[in-house]
Order: C-alpha cells, then structure tokens, then sequence
C-alpha cells in the first residue's frame, strides 16, 4: 500500500467519512462499510487533495481541463485545481447543476465549459451510474471525457458481471484511478488492529458482489 493510500484512509476514518458497521446502500445491498466524502469538508483538505494528486501522478495522467459533478465534486475538483494552481499549473475548472438554470448565466454547466482532454474528479465509484451522466455530460459540450478519478472504487459489478470501472474503460474509453478499492480497504484492516474485527465482512461482501 502507498502513503499516500494510507493517509487518504486515515483521514476518512479521523472524520468518520469512512465508518464500518451495517449499512444499506441506494442499491439495496447490506454494506460492512460506508463512505461519505462530504465528511472530509471537516477535515484536513489539503492533504485530502495531495492524496488526489499523488494518484493523478502516479497514473500519469494528462489532461486539459477538471470537471467536477454535483455535489461531492464540487469541492474535490476546486481543491485539486487550487493545489494544482498553486504548484503554477492552471487548468480550468468546471461543474454541473442537479437542477437546470434558466436565467441568468443559464444552463446546468457553472464555469467555462469543459475543453480538450477532461478529468472527471468525484468521491466513489458504485454502480457507475453517476459517472455515466457526467460522461455523457461532457462529451454533449464537444469535450473529451479522458480520465476519471475517485477517492474510493467500491469494486463492484455494474451493469453486467464486470465491475463498474471495467464497463466504463470499455464503454467510453476512459482511464478510471482510484486513491484506494475495496481491496487496498481490505489490506489496510489486515494490517491494523483497531479494524481487524471487520475484515472477513468485507472479505465476504467482496466475494459476493466484487467483479
């Protein structure tokens, strides 16, 4: 496991972002654990974004402009592209609506829209569903949605018996990077006492809904 994985992790578990135990997820799956990244709007945001941007380093991803989507996006993309500005690398940042504006600057895209090669930045990745309707968001601007990156890959199957990851490589042809997956998860408590207790739960959701 990375350091950087290892602090990403230790961060959510600081501000109860990440929380293990019994949870029902939107997709009606009984859950040994839980992730909820508007928890680290408490917490320490610029190593959240470092943690961000050792991955997009460590995949070598090259990109022209970030998209964020609604709602957890926002504040994960704005911090990447602010830690990024600061290391004097400027990419233009933009992120969508729930709702379409009619007045005003109108529209459902706040910021210039996205250009070139774009990096989608978001919390999880589940079902795909979420990643899919940013995708097709992007490519409807004449944009190229070229990577997709999230803090957790829960691993699990999508559509099909593929997990969600691999769906949307072959689908749209993206690059998908995640700080950390069910299985770095999984390696982390083998290898932390205060967390032992639940690791034959998610080995065992693993088994049954991974791919």
């Amino acid at each position: 496991m990375k350091d950087y994985q290892k602090i990403f992790l230790n961060l959510a578990l600081d501000v109860k972002a990440l929380e293990f135990g019994t949870f029902t997820l939107k997709s009606g799956r009984t859950s040994p654990y839980f992730f909820n990244a508007a928890k680290m709007l408490s917490g320490n945001l610029s190593e959240l974004a470092k943690c961000y941007i050792e991955a997009i380093n460590d995949a070598e991803i090259d990109f022209d402009s970030i998209y964020g989507p609604a709602y957890k996006g926002i504040f994960l993309g704005s911090i990447v592209a602010l830690l990024l500005s600061q290391e004097g690398k400027h990419y233009p940042l933009s992120f969508d609506r729930k709702e379409l504006k009619d007045h005003g600057e109108g529209g459902n895209i706040i910021g210039a829209n996205p250009h070139g090669n774009v990096m989608i930045i978001d919390d999880v990745l589940s079902a795909g569903t979420a990643a899919r309707q940013s995708i097709e968001l992007i490519k409807n601007t004449g944009a190229v949605p070229k990577v997709f990156v999230v803090g957790l890959d829960r691993q699990e199957k999508g559509s099909t018996e593929q997990s969600a990851c691999s769906e949307l490589q072959n689908d749209f042809d993206i690059t998908v990077k995640s700080i950390v997956n069910l299985d770095t998860l999984i390696s982390f408590t083998e290898n932390d006492s205060d967390y032992a207790q639940y690791l034959e739960d998610l080995r065992a959701y693993r088994e049954h809904w991974g791919a």
